[in-house]
């Protein structure tokens, strides 16, 4: 029977033989095998101490691997995702806003389709600075992210609000 104190310090299942664990920091970890090298291990034994010579199968080396975001990145990316989700609430707010007083400066037909085009606009610029910059340094995703913020502010909100 356990103690408490052991009880703590175990999992249910920690004794499943399929259980993989992490090699002890002591200890280097062992390489990773291609797809070839694991089939040959199921097929025969013997397949297995001869290397594969197919160059074409893809090294999973981590030099190869692109490396991932930060967490920084990752966070700032979400606020500034969350600021164009709200530009766009606010167009479309200021636009039905404006829809009575446009009237008199600009003709219907052509105000509906510059209003989809602002409500838009946001979500469009973040795509499009997003998918851009995926093989660029994240300055440069973040400086162009930076200025739709600036240029997209949603003007018709601002200018007069919800009216309430």
């Amino acid at each position: 029977m356990t103690t408490r104190d052991d009880d703590a310090l175990s999992w249910a299942g920690d004794d499943d033989p399929t259980l993989v664990s992490a090699p002890p920091a002591d200890e280097p970890a062992a390489p990773r095998r291609s797809n070839a090298d694991v089939s040959a291990i199921t097929t025969t034994p013997a397949a297995a101490s001869v290397p594969s010579g197919n160059a074409s199968e893809p090294d999973d080396t981590d030099g190869d691997r692109a490396a991932g975001m930060s967490s920084a990145a990752l966070v700032s990316l979400g606020v500034l995702g969350g600021i164009y989700l709200l530009y766009t609430i606010g167009w479309i707010v200021g636009g039905l806003r404006m829809n009575g007083v446009v009237g008199f400066l600009v003709a219907p037909p052509s105000f509906v389709p510059a209003a989809i085009v602002a409500v838009l606009a946001p979500a469009i610029w973040f795509g499009v600075a997003f998918l851009l910059t995926r093989e660029r340094p994240s300055w440069q995703r973040f400086a162009w992210l930076a200025a739709g913020v600036v240029l997209l502010v949603p003007w018709p909100f601002v200018m007069i609000g919800t009216g309430l």
